[in-house]
């Protein structure tokens, strides 16, 4: 078998973000009127501060403006509704993050549900989900749609493949079924009551780990050749997948740290782009 191929995201990321910087320079030469992304951060979440912090660091990267809506802790939904309607009816913010998690005493979904769909950059709405399922042009959610991006940059085949995605969030694990299953791989679609994990993943060419769990995924359980795709960041700086033993196993994997992060943060600069020029990102399809 021939060595494993490491799916370096760091590096394509940055081939992305050259690619938004010249596309804006063309756009805007005079940075007159650059794309802005609003970000709301609710209360003291210190690793939320960090992504945050990350986020704002990239829009400036690439000439894109950054609004940051800091929020205490004690906000009610009501508050969080009202700075939303208000980005959303600001023509100069072209893109609006909502930073998961918000404060208990906020409902979370109907914060993400009451962001326009053409600046919901970071695909979250459940308008912008069925769009999605329906093969529609949309906004994705930005780490499978990373995870998506990486397998074409690398020309790795999807169509007829078997993938097992092994969590079922929604905006992680359901998105990269339905993105894998509209450019024609037979998924299979594992969670936390799936019987046979392992004999499930046993058969997959495609491995998606979404569970959140340390190394859950073992080697063991990988086929040789199978594409490995790990969504997961634990303590430790491990992911979903025994990576460190499964790569020998593999034909392409992603590392942790260093895989789909930086591709998640891509996608982000990618859609505010998009936003900016008017149109969604484009329909997901192997035809």
């Amino acid at each position: 078998m021939k060595s494993p191929i490491l799916l370096n995201g760091k590096a394509i990321s940055e081939q992305i973000r050259n690619r938004i910087s010249q596309e804006l320079k063309k756009m805007d030469p005079t940075g007159s009127s650059p794309p802005t992304l609003a970000t709301i951060l609710v209360g003291n979440n210190p690793a939320s501060e960090t992504y945050v912090n990350m986020k704002v660091k990239a829009c400036a990267s690439v000439g894109m403006l950054s609004k940051y809506v800091r929020l205490p802790e004690e906000t009610t939904t009501e508050q969080l509704l009202n700075e939303i309607h208000l980005l959303n009816q600001d023509p100069k913010v072209h893109g609006i993050l909502l930073q998961h998690p918000v404060p208990h005493q906020i409902d979370e979904r109907l914060c993400f549900d009451s962001i326009l769909p053409e600046k919901d950059v970071d695909g979250v709405t459940t308008t912008s989900f069925g769009r999605l399922a329906m093969g529609k042009e949309a906004f994705f959610p930005c780490t499978p749609y990373g995870m998506i991006l990486l397998l074409q940059e690398f020309g790795i085949s999807i169509a007829g493949k078997h993938a097992v995605v092994v969590g079922r969030s929604p905006i992680l694990g359901k998105p990269m079924a339905i993105m894998l299953t509209n450019l024609d791989a037979t998924v299979t679609l594992c969670h936390s009551k799936t019987q046979n994990l392992p004999e499930l993943i046993a058969q997959a060419d495609i491995v998606v780990g979404a569970v959140g769990k340390p190394e859950f995924i073992k080697a063991s359980w990988i086929k040789e050749g199978a594409v490995l795709l790990d969504a997961g960041y634990n303590a430790g700086n491990v992911g979903d997948i025994e990576i460190s033993i499964a790569k020998e196993k593999a034909s392409y994997f992603t590392p942790v740290p260093g895989g789909v992060g930086p591709m998640t943060i891509a996608v982000l600069l990618l859609q505010t782009l998009y936003s900016y020029q008017s149109k969604f990102s484009p329909v997901l399809t192997s035809h």
